[in-house]
């Protein structure tokens, strides 16, 4: 089987949705000899932020000589970089035959992706494994291991389908992943600290609270700075930050935060009195308003645009949003037309969706 076969039996399971319950990935866990058993796992859950704290703490440790494993989510640039060891994406061949071996199984997308990280991860005997949760903690994929190191970035409202439609809700969903008899380490999080609190208490687990930086980067710092200590390894901690993270390329600002506390993070990078022309794409079942009453504001004009995902909004329907706003907003449903529009106004602004960065960014690095 060659990596195109291997990535289309794994993309494929995309047709079953997100399944509740941890049944099927523990099934194929065990064919697997439940490789995350095996491994030293610092786990990490959060609405926001969660991707740069992992990000950090594995850059952290690589620059310290460990040889870490990396899970994140969602891809932009390439499927693989979702796993990667070292900064280094999982092999074609290595992943083709990982789908190949076990790819008689009943799991979803990211239940097979996340069982065979693990597996992954184990056999190539890395130090550590840090593993970002794909959405919420309790029911995760990621959460089967017997009870490592957690993290818990900035909670807010976001999935609130599967999550619940509270903040509190949603906090003790993450707090899922919290094990017996271990850390936590606690993001600033004061409307659901105390939630965090008597999890960690009902426990008996250490929970490490990381003082309030005055804004998400430097607290996203402090808790990268946090987990390395708790791990006793004595390094420098430097802010990483994952691809579409309020991210640079040839002059155009790409983020794909698609939540209010991720507008605010997007408002802070922008600089005081730029002019602003964005490309804008989002999905429906997010806080649209929200994250518009904060974004466009900033900017000068908007190009509306609809990402590739059955999930989206059309971008009409962003537009009329926007035009709230903005005075100056038009529509185009494909997005690579969408940014060669705004670049003849000066795009310096891609934002919105992850959806929509995966499938402009290689124009715009090209530019």
């Amino acid at each position: 089987m060659n990596y195109e076969e291997a990535l289309k039996i794994l993309t494929d399971k995309q047709s079953l949705g997100i399944k509740p319950g941890l049944s099927r990935v523990y099934k194929l866990l065990k064919v697997m000899d439940n490789p995350q058993n095996k491994l030293k796992i610092i786990h990490i859950a959060g609405t926001n932020g969660k991707g740069t704290v992992a990000y950090t703490v594995a850059n952290s440790l690589i620059d310290s000589g460990f040889k870490v494993g990396l899970f994140t989510s969602p891809w932009i640039d390439d499927y693989r970089e979702q796993i990667q060891i070292n900064n280094e994406y999982i092999p074609k061949n290595d992943f083709a035959f990982y789908v190949d071996k076990y790819k008689a199984n009943e799991a979803t997308e990211f239940e097979f992706l996340t069982a065979l990280m693990y597996k992954y991860f184990c056999d190539k005997g890395v130090d550590y494994a840090v593993v970002e949760c794909g959405m919420g903690g309790r029911e995760d994929a990621t959460n089967t291991e017997n009870g490592n190191l957690s993290v818990i970035t900035s909670i807010s409202l976001d999935h609130t389908d599967f999550l619940g439609d509270t903040v509190e809700k949603i906090a003790a969903e993450k707090a899922g992943i919290i094990k017996e008899n271990s850390t936590c380490i606690l993001y600033p999080n004061p409307l659901t600290e105390k939630i965090i609190e008597d999890i960690c208490a009902e426990k008996n687990t250490r929970l490490v609270k990381v003082k309030e930086q005055g804004d998400i980067n430097n607290n996203n710092l402090a808790v990268a700075q946090a987990v390395i200590s708790a791990l006793g390894v004595n390094c420098p901690v430097n802010l990483y930050k994952p691809l579409g993270r309020t991210e640079l390329v040839n002059g155009v600002l790409l983020d794909g935060g698609h939540n209010v506390d991720a507008a605010k993070a997007l408002a802070n990078a922008i600089p005081a009195n730029a002019e602003i022309t964005a490309v804008i794409g989002m999905l429906a079942d997010k806080d649209v308003d929200g994250y518009l009453s904060i974004v466009a504001p900033l900017c000068k004009k908007i190009v509306a645009t609809t990402p590739s995902s059955p999930r989206a909004l059309t971008a009409d329907k962003l537009k009329v949003l926007a035009l709230k706003y903005c005075a100056d907003v038009s529509a185009c449903n494909n997005p690579k037309e969408a940014v060669n529009i705004a670049e003849k106004n000066g795009l310096n602004l891609v934002c919105g969706s992850f959806y929509l960065l995966r499938e402009v960014r290689q124009l715009i690095s090209d530019n």
